[in-house]
C-alpha cells in the first residue's frame, strides 16, 4: 500500500480497486443498473480496504519456532470483531431473555394427546376426530336443514297448518269469510281495551307497561312506609312501658331510701305508685333525680404507678405519722376522736353494690410494714404522696446512682487487695500465738428474755452504726418482731430520701452480719431468728455487693487468724480452738446462700472454700464435737460444689477417717489400711474412746443428727455416735454420686469400698447396717460402670506418615511433548480431563463476566433513557410554567403602566 496519510492511502486503494467514480470529460454514456452480485463484490472490496487501513484491529501472536508449511490456528485474531459478534449474539439471546424475564404467557399446546406418550398416533387422530365432530355438532342448534324438529309451546310446527284455528274457514261458504271477535283482537291487533280475567287464564303473561310498573312501585313504597310507622309506634309504646317501670328498677339500685320530702308525707321514691302521676309530679321527680346526680361524687382517675423513691418516701412518712400518733396515745393526747376516725374510714372506702372485696395492700406497701399500721396511715400516706415534689426525688436518685457507680469502681480493687493482704495481716506482726478473737465484739451480755406483756412496737428507729446500738434498739423487742424492725429501719433510711442513707444501709448490713454471729453463738442459738434476718441481708448484699463482700472477707480473715493461733498452740491441745464453732459455721452457711458458689474465681467464695479446706486438712480430731464440726463442713462442701462438681479431697479423707474412728473394723495400724489417704488420728489416744460399743449401740436406732446440740454440748452418748456415723455414710454416698464422672473415680473409691466392706456389722444397729449395705451396693454398681467405661490407652489410629525423600528427579528427555506424557494411561487421561475441566471452567467464568457486563451496560442505557425522558418532561413543564409566569408579569407591568397613566400612583 502506498505511503502517506490515511486519506491518500484510502484514495489510492479505491483507485486500484476501481471503486472511485471519476467524471469523464467526454460524452455521457448511459450505464446499466448494478446487479446484486456487483454490490456484493463492491462491499467485499471495501471491507478488505478497511481492514488493510486499520492494522490495530488484527492481533498477531509471534511464534518462537516457525516451521514452514505448518498451519497453526489462533496465530492471528480480530478482538474487535469478536467482541462485536459476541455483543450481537447476546442481543439476540441474552437480551431477549432478560427483557422477558418477568413476563408470563406464550402458546400452550392444547391439542388432545399431544403430551401423552402412552397414546399411539392412530388413537390420537381418532380422538381428535371425535372431538372435532362433537364441536361441530354443537354449532348446528339453529340449523334449519338438520333433522331436529322445531316446536312452539310444546307443539311441533311441522304438524301445524298455517291456516288452522285462525278463524278462516275455507271450506264453509255460509259464513262468507267472516272472522270472530277473538281472532281480530289477538291476531289482527284489535281490541286495545281491558281484557277480562276469565279470558286470559290460559294465555301467557304479557309484558307490563311503564305506567303499570310505576304504579306497582308506588304501592310497594306506601306499604313499606306504613309498616315502618307501625313498627315505630310499637317501639314507642314499649319505651313508655319501660319508663313507667323505671321507679321499680331504681329501688334496686340504692341501698338506702332517699330522704323524705319536706312538702307532704314521706313516700319512697323507689316504690311504684298505683295512681296515675300528673305531669307536674313527673317534673318534680325529674328535678329530684337531676339534683341527686349533681351531688354524686365524681370518679377520680386511678393513681399512676409510683416509682421506688416515691414508695420509699410514702413508707417513711407513714411510719413517722404512725409513730407520732403512738406517742400521743402513750401520753394520753388524742388528736382525733373516734367519730372522726370512723368518718375518715368511711370516706376512704365506701362499699357499694359492685364491691369485689379488693381493698387489699400489695406487698411492700405501707400496710405491710408491720402490725399497727392501719387503713388510716395508708390513706394519709397516699394522700400526702400526691403533694410531693418529684423533681427533688429525681435529683436525689441521680446523685445516688452516680455515687453508687463511683463506690463500685473504687471497691472492685479493695476487696482483692484486702484478701491478698490477709497473709500479711495475719503473719508475724499480729503474732500467731495468743488467744482467739471473738467474731463479734459486744459490750452487752446475752440474757434470757423474760416473757413480758404485749407492748406496742415503735414505728421509727434510728439506723445503727454498730452492733451495740442495734442491741439497744432491739433490747425490748420480741424475736418475732425483729424482722419488722429491720424492715422499718430500711424503709425510713431509703437511699432516695437522703444522701447519707446509702452509707447507713451499708453499715446496717455489717451490723446484721455481726448480729447473725451473735444470735447463733452457744449456749442458746436462735436459728429461727436467723431465717427471718437472712432476706434483709440478701437484699442489702444485692444492693451493695462490694461493701457486703468486704464485711464477709473481714470475718473470714479473722477466722483464718484464729485457726493459725489455734494450730500454733498445738493441733492436739484440747484447749486450742481449731475447729469452727456454731457462729463460724453459720457464717459459712450464710455465705453459701448469698453468693454464687459455682464460680471458678470469686472474691468471697474462693477464700471461703480455701478456709473450709484448711479446717478439714489441718485440724486434728479430738472429740465428737470436732467430728460434728467436720461433718457440717463436708455438708457445706456438698452444697457448694453441687453445680460445679469440683473435687474436694479433704472432704473424702475426713469422711473415711470418721468411719474408721466410729465404726468397728479389724484394722490395727495405718500400714494395714487400703489406699494412700492420710490417717493421722487413726488409733490415737483421743479417737480410741470414740468407737461404738457393740452392746449399747445394737439397741439404738438411727436418727437425724442435731449438729447444733452436738457442737454446744460436751457430754455426748452412744446415740450421737450412731447418728454421726450414719451421716458420714450418707455423705459418702452423695459424694460418690457427684464424683462418678471423674476419671479417677475407681482409684478414689476402691479403698473406700474395701474399708466399708471390712466394717463389723454385728455391733451396729439394724438401720445403720441397712444404710451401710445400701452404700456398698451403690459403690459396687458405680465402680462396675466406671470400669466398663474405661478404655486402655492405645496409639493414635491414623494413616502412617511417609518418610520424606530428597532424591532429585531426573528428566530422561527434554521434549515438551514427551514431558507431558505419562506412561500410566489412566493417570494421563485423568490429567487431560483435569486440564480440560480447568480450561472450560475459565471459559465459563469469562463468559459469565461478559454477560454480566453486557447486562449492566443495557440496564445503564435504559436508566439513561428514563432519566433523559424525565428531564425532557420536566423541561417542558418548567418551560410552560416560565412562559405563563412571563405572560403574567407582562400583564402586571401593563396594569402598573395604566395606573401610572391614570395618576393613581
Amino acid at each position: 500500500m502506498a505511503k502517506g496519510s490515511q486519506l491518500k492511502q484510502l484514495k489510492t486503494a479505491l483507485n486500484q480497486a476501481g471503486l472511485s467514480h471519476q467524471p469523464q470529460a467526454g460524452k455521457k454514456r448511459k450505464r446499466a443498473a448494478p446487479t446484486e452480485r456487483d454490490k456484493e463484490k463492491k462491499a467485499a472490496k471495501l471491507q478488505e480496504i478497511q481492514q488493510k487501513l486499520n492494522p490495530f484491529d488484527v492481533k498477531v501472536t509471534k511464534l518462537k519456532h516457525d516451521v514452514g508449511g505448518r498451519k497453526i490456528i489462533g496465530t492471528t485474531g480480530r478482538p474487535a470483531q469478536s467482541k462485536q459478534a459476541g455483543i450481537e449474539q447476546r442481543k439476540k439471546t441474552l437480551l431477549k431473555e432478560f427483557e422477558e424475564k418477568d413476563r408470563s404467557g406464550g402458546i400452550v399446546d392444547r391439542r388432545f394427546g399431544e403430551n401423552d406418550p402412552t397414546m399411539t398416533p392412530e388413537e390420537r387422530m381418532l380422538e381428535r376426530f371425535t372431538r372435532e365432530r362433537q364441536r361441530a355438532s354443537k354449532g348446528t342448534a339453529f340449523n334449519l336443514d338438520d333433522d331436529d324438529e322445531l316446536t312452539h309451546y310444546g307443539q311441533s310446527l311441522s304438524k301445524l297448518d298455517d291456516f288452522d284455528n285462525v278463524g278462516l274457514d275455507l271450506d264453509s261458504e255460509d259464513e262468507g269469510g267472516q272472522m270472530d271477535r277473538r281472532t281480530v283482537e289477538k291476531s289482527h291487533f284489535g281490541g286495545f281495551g281491558d281484557e277480562d280475567e276469565d279470558d286470559d287464564v290460559d294465555e301467557p303473561a304479557r309484558k307490563k307497561s311503564k305506567a303499570e310498573v310505576m304504579a306497582e312501585v308506588i304501592a310497594k313504597s306506601k306499604e313499606h312506609k306504613i309498616m315502618r310507622q307501625t313498627q315505630q309506634e310499637e317501639d314507642e309504646n314499649l319505651r313508655h312501658e319501660l319508663d313507667d317501670q323505671l321507679d321499680s328498677i331504681r329501688s334496686l339500685l340504692f341501698t338506702a331510701p332517699p330522704a323524705e320530702s319536706a312538702a307532704g308525707p314521706s313516700t319512697e321514691i323507689g316504690a311504684p305508685s298505683s295512681a296515675p302521676v300528673a305531669p307536674e309530679d313527673d317534673d318534680k321527680e325529674y328535678d329530684q333525680y337531676v339534683r341527686e346526680l349533681a351531688l354524686d361524687r365524681r370518679a377520680k382517675p386511678k393513681d399512676r404507678t409510683k416509682t421506688e423513691e416515691e414508695l420509699a418516701l410514702a413508707e417513711k412518712e407513714a411510719l413517722e405519722k404512725a409513730e407520732r400518733r403512738r406517742l400521743k396515745r402513750m401520753r394520753g393526747e388524742e388528736s382525733d376522736s373516734e367519730d372522726e376516725q370512723r368518718g375518715k374510714r368511711q370516706q376512704a372506702r365506701a362499699r357499694g353494690g359492685d364491691d369485689l372485696e379488693d381493698d387489699f395492700y400489695e406487698e411492700g406497701a405501707p400496710g405491710y410494714l408491720g402490725a399497727g399500721l392501719g387503713e388510716d396511715a395508708v390513706m394519709e400516706g397516699s394522700e400526702d404522696d400526691d403533694e410531693e415534689d418529684e423533681g427533688s426525688d429525681e435529683e436525689g436518685s441521680e446523685e445516688d446512682s452516680e455515687e453508687g457507680s463511683e463506690d463500685e469502681e473504687e471497691g472492685e480493687d479493695s476487696v482483692a487487695e484486702e484478701f491478698e493482704s490477709a497473709e500479711e495481716d495475719s503473719g508475724e506482726e499480729d503474732g500467731e500465738e495468743g488467744e482467739s478473737e471473738a467474731l463479734v465484739q459486744s459490750s452487752k451480755k446475752r440474757r434470757a428474755k423474760a416473757p413480758s406483756a404485749a407492748k406496742e412496737l415503735p414505728y421509727t428507729f434510728p439506723c445503727p452504726d454498730t452492733h451495740d446500738e442495734f442491741l439497744e434498739i432491739v433490747e425490748d423487742v420480741d424475736d418475732k418482731d425483729l424482722s419488722t424492725v429491720v424492715k422499718r429501719i430500711r424503709a425510713l433510711h431509703h437511699p432516695s430520701l437522703a444522701e447519707d442513707n446509702k452509707f447507713k444501709l451499708q453499715r446496717l448490713n455489717t451490723v446484721l452480719i455481726e448480729h447473725i454471729l451473735y444470735i447463733s453463738a452457744p449456749p442458746t442459738p436462735r436459728f429461727s431468728l436467723l431465717s427471718s434476718l437472712l432476706p434483709h441481708i440478701a437484699a442489702l448484699t444485692k444492693t451493695y455487693p462490694i461493701q457486703s463482700a468486704e464485711s464477709f472477707i473481714e470475718k473470714l480473715i479473722l477466722m483464718h487468724k484464729n485457726l493459725k493461733r489455734g494450730l500454733s498452740k498445738g493441733a492436739l491441745d484440747p484447749e486450742a480452738k481449731t475447729w469452727p464453732g456454731l457462729p463460724e459455721l453459720t457464717l459459712l452457711r450464710v455465705i453459701g446462700q448469698l453468693w454464687p458458689t459455682s464460680d471458678m474465681n470469686h472474691a468471697v467464695i474462693t477464700p471461703t472454700r480455701l478456709l473450709m479446706g484448711s479446717y478439714l486438712g489441718l485440724c486434728r480430731v479430738r472429740s465428737l464435737q470436732d467430728i460434728a464440726s467436720g461433718l457440717f463442713l463436708c455438708s457445706l462442701f456438698m452444697h457448694y460444689e453441687k453445680l460445679s462438681k469440683r473435687f474436694v479431697p479433704e472432704a473424702i479423707n475426713f469422711l473415711v477417717n470418721v468411719v474408721l474412728h466410729l465404726a468397728p473394723h479389724p484394722y490395727q495400724d495405718v500400714a494395714s489400711l487400703p489406699g494412700n489417704f492420710p490417717a493421722q488420728d487413726f488409733r490415737s489416744s483421743f479417737t480410741l474412746s470414740l468407737a461404738l460399743t457393740g452392746k449399747k449401740a445394737k439397741k439404738l436406732s438411727l436418727g437425724k443428727p442435731d449438729l447444733g446440740r452436738y457442737l454446744s454440748d460436751d457430754s455426748l452418748d452412744e446415740q450421737a455416735k450412731v447418728d454421726l456415723l450414719g451421716l458420714s455414710l450418707e455423705l459418702l454416698g452423695r459424694f460418690a454420686d457427684m464424683y462418678k464422672s471423674l476419671e479417677g473415680f475407681i482409684e478414689l473409691y476402691t479403698p473406700v469400698q474395701e474399708i466399708l466392706g471390712s466394717v463389723n456389722t454385728s455391733g451396729l444397729p439394724s438401720d445403720l447396717e441397712i444404710r451401710l449395705q445400701s452404700l456398698l451396693d451403690t459403690l459396687g454398681r458405680l465402680l462396675k460402670f466406671a470400669l466398663q467405661g474405661r478404655k486402655p490407652l492405645r496409639l493414635q489410629a491414623h494413616k502412617p506418615i511417609p518418610i520424606p525423600t530428597y532424591v532429585p528427579k531426573f528428566e530422561h528427555t527434554t521434549s515438551n511433548y514427551l514431558r507431558n506424557r505419562d506412561p500410566d494411561h489412566e493417570r494421563n487421561e485423568a490429567a487431560k480431563l483435569r486440564t480440560q475441566y480447568k480450561q472450560e471452567r475459565k471459559g465459563a467464568i469469562r463468559e459469565l463476566r461478559k454477560d454480566a457486563r453486557f447486562l449492566a451496560s443495557e440496564q445503564q442505557k435504559k436508566q439513561k433513557q428514563k432519566d433523559q425522558a424525565y428531564n425532557d418532561r420536566m423541561k417542558r413543564v418548567f418551560g410552560s410554567l416560565e412562559s405563563e409566569r412571563a405572560e403574567e408579569k407582562a400583564m402586571e407591568r401593563e396594569k402598573m403602566k395604566e395606573k401610572r397613566r391614570a395618576g393613581r400612583k
